[in-house]
C-alpha cells in the first residue's frame, strides 16, 4: 500500500470480512447456534437495542455496516500506534495475535458491558477461547501484517 488511508482501509476491510465470515461459518454453519442474519442483527442491537431483532433485513445491513466501522477503527488504531511501540515491529504474527487479544479485551470487557449492562457472566471455556482465536487470526493478524508492510516501505 502506498497511502495511509489505503492501508487502513485495506486492513480494516480484510479483517472485517474475515471476522464476519468466521463468525458465520463457526456459529451459524458448524455449530448451528444461530443464523447469519441473527449475528448481524445482534451487532446492530448495539445501537438499535431490541428494535434490531424485530426490524427486517435492513437491521442486518446496519449490523454489517457497524461491524466494518468497528473493524476500520481497530485498523486505524493499530496503524497509529505502530510507529510508537517498537515491539510491534519485531514479529507481525506475535504482534497480530497480541492485538487480537487486545481487541477481544476491549470489545468484551469494555464496549459490550457498556452497551449491554446485563450480559451473562463469562467463563473460560471453549466458546470463549474460540472467540479469542477468531479475533487473533481474523482481526489481529491481517491488521498487523498489512500495517507492517506499509511501514516497511517507509
Amino acid at each position: 500500500m502506498k497511502s495511509k488511508s489505503g492501508t487502513i482501509f485495506l486492513s480494516g476491510l480484510i479483517a472485517g470480512t474475515l471476522d464476519i465470515l468466521a463468525a458465520v461459518i463457526v456459529y451459524a454453519v458448524l455449530l448451528e447456534k444461530t443464523t447469519a442474519i441473527k449475528i448481524l442483527k445482534s451487532i446492530a442491537s448495539g445501537i438499535f437495542k431490541k428494535d434490531a431483532y424485530t426490524g427486517g433485513s435492513q437491521m442486518a445491513w446496519y449490523g454489517l455496516g457497524l461491524h466494518y466501522i468497528i473493524a476500520f477503527t481497530f485498523a486505524w488504531f493499530y496503524f497509529i500506534i505502530y510507529p510508537y511501540l517498537p515491539f510491534l515491529k519485531k514479529n507481525a504474527i506475535i504482534s497480530g495475535f497480541l492485538y487480537g487479544i487486545f481487541v477481544w479485551i476491549v470489545m468484551n470487557l469494555i464496549v459490550l458491558p457498556i452497551v449491554f449492562p446485563l450480559l451473562p457472566e463469562k467463563h473460560f471455556d471453549f466458546p470463549l477461547l474460540l472467540s479469542i482465536l477468531i479475533l487473533m487470526f481474523c482481526i489481529g493478524l491481517p491488521i498487523a501484517s498489512i500495517t507492517r508492510k506499509y511501514y516497511s516501505f517507509r
